[in-house]
């Protein structure tokens, strides 16, 4: 009998606007080998933590179609972290069982991560969210303490399995919120086949407490918000063809 895989859960998040198309169900899966700078959830860091305990294949249909009435013709189910592709083999398992029930799938990599499973679970998925940290090895290397070797090879996966793509890039104040890095960024996702969307995100420090709450120093201390009028400049940039 086959063994029914599980994936250490963070937290589920209903009605979700923020992590790909339409109204979605979010899970967040526990465990992550990065550790960004700027990142908003370091509790779910802790492969061995899990807040809402395990998550099954069957108990993923069943909590998303409570919100399929919501989903409309572009929702569906997205699964965060944490890092999710740590968990490759239950996405697989998980992403087949949605699909019997009609449920769109995206999963949302910070793209520190990859192993034998993750192709797979790529290859299944409808919708890769794909977070870039940063285009320049150095840089990537002192804000997530990992190298790039990850994002590469999920970049990889996501041009042969031809998985559509969402790029999501963070805007640090005093990091990367040039017009020449953000060019860079243009250039650097031309790696990326099938990429339909880049959407740039506002560094913000809400996540502070959480730290404080952990015994964790900020690691951005001092950094102020991101400016919303800075950002939107900064995204015709990237939306603009020339």
């Amino acid at each position: 009998m086959k063994k029914e895989l599980t994936a250490k859960l963070h937290s589920i998040e209903t009605f979700g606007a923020v992590d790909g198309p339409g109204i979605r169900t979010v899970f967040f899966l526990q465990g992550c080998p990065a550790r960004c700078r700027y990142c908003h959830n370091p509790d779910t860091w802790d492969m061995n933590n899990g807040a809402a305990g395990v998550l099954t294949a069957e108990e993923a249909v069943r909590k998303a179609k409570r919100g399929r009435p919501y989903y409309g013709p572009s929702g569906g189910v997205t699964f965060s972290g944490g890092e999710p592709l740590i968990h490759g083999e239950f996405l697989a398992e998980a992403i087949d069982a949605l699909h019997e029930e009609g449920i769109h799938c995206a999963i949302d990599t910070s793209g520190t991560y990859f192993d034998g499973k993750s192709e797979e679970a790529i290859e299944k998925a409808d919708l890769v969210l794909l977070d870039i940290k940063h285009t320049d090895p150095v840089e990537f290397k002192k804000l997530t303490g990992r190298d790039m070797d990850a994002l590469f090879r999920v970049i990889e996966a996501v041009n042969e399995t031809d998985t559509s793509v969402w790029i999501r890039q963070v805007i640090v104040p005093g990091l990367n919120d040039t017009e020449e890095y953000v060019r860079g960024l243009k250039e650097f996702i031309k790696a990326v086949n099938k990429v339909e969307k880049v959407e740039l995100l506002g560094y913000h420090s809400m996540a502070r407490t959480k730290y404080e709450k952990l015994g964790i120093s900020y690691p951005l201390e001092g950094v102020k918000d991101m400016d919303g009028t800075r950002l939107k400049e900064l995204q015709e940039i990237v939306e603009n063809p020339v």
